[in-house]
């Protein structure tokens, strides 16, 4: 029997408006598979009229998130262009569902990356930006709930803060070994560097741009916003909060949560 993703995308995106917690979704229309997680997770942004998307998450690049999601291989989703910042984001602690902030270093892509096999050379060459990033995620799941629910639920993904461009080019950076952090205000602090994700943080770009999540949505295109993963495990916050992320010398970024 084809599946069909209509039924699993339409609940992922009734529990998305109205705040609610996935438990899991009933066997007869859950994804069972990569290829229809990704089906839904296709269904969903066009539930969310966001084809095309303002960029793709990635998630589980890093050792460490690895280790903590317990995810052997990276996981990509959509983002919406309206929940993509720059620079700074002052947005309301209570429009999240259990937010938790990451660590990212994120691109902007000059040029289109075709769906289909991509070099580190040729991601390279699609990058117009490369800056600090903050990713809001939501634990919005009741227990363990599976690879393809997941994916199909753009793995966690709630909204994106970059860093603006700075004096310094990134081309003159060794991207691949740079230093982060990410400090709460009056609370935790942790860091991490960028070799952390599969060795050079462009790999993520390059495997995204191979994946069928690309391919999907018809391949990478110019001005998309990529965020490539977090070098340290999320923080979870209990309520309102002041976070900053640091890639010197790039420019900081920085979120309000009121």
């Amino acid at each position: 029997m084809t599946f069909d993703p209509f039924p699993a995308a339409f609940e992922l995106q009734r529990h998305w408006h109205e705040r609610l917690v996935v438990g899991g979704l009933p066997p007869a229309i859950a994804p069972r598979t990569e290829a229809e997680g990704v089906m839904v997770q296709h269904t969903v942004a066009a539930l969310l009229h966001a084809i095309p998307p303002g960029g793709f998450k990635l998630g589980a690049t890093g050792r460490r998130m690895q280790a903590y999601l317990g995810i052997q291989a990276p996981i990509a989703g959509f983002m919406r262009s309206a929940d993509i910042y720059r620079g700074h984001a002052e947005l309301p602690f209570t429009y999240f569902l259990h937010p938790g902030v990451e660590c990212e270093v994120a691109v902007r892509l000059a040029h289109d990356l075709p769906p289909g096999p991509c070099s580190l050379d040729q991601a390279l060459a699609a990058v117009g930006e490369f800056c600090a990033g903050i990713e809001i995620v939501e634990n919005r799941y009741d227990g363990a709930v599976g690879m393809p629910i997941l994916l199909a639920d753009q793995m966690y993904h709630a909204a994106a803060v970059i860093g603006d461009e700075g004096e310094v080019d990134w081309r003159d950076l060794d991207i691949g070994a740079l230093r982060g952090s990410i400090a709460i205000k009056g609370g935790k602090t942790d860091e991490g560097v960028t070799t952390d994700l599969l060795g050079h943080p462009l790999n993520g770009l390059a495997w995204l741009a191979g994946s069928p999540l690309a391919a999907a949505f018809g391949g990478l295109k110019e001005g998309q916003v990529i965020m490539l993963g977090s070098v340290t495990p999320p923080v979870w916050l209990d309520g309102p909060a002041e976070v900053t992320v640091s890639f010197p010398p790039m420019p900081s970024v920085t979120l309000t949560l009121t």
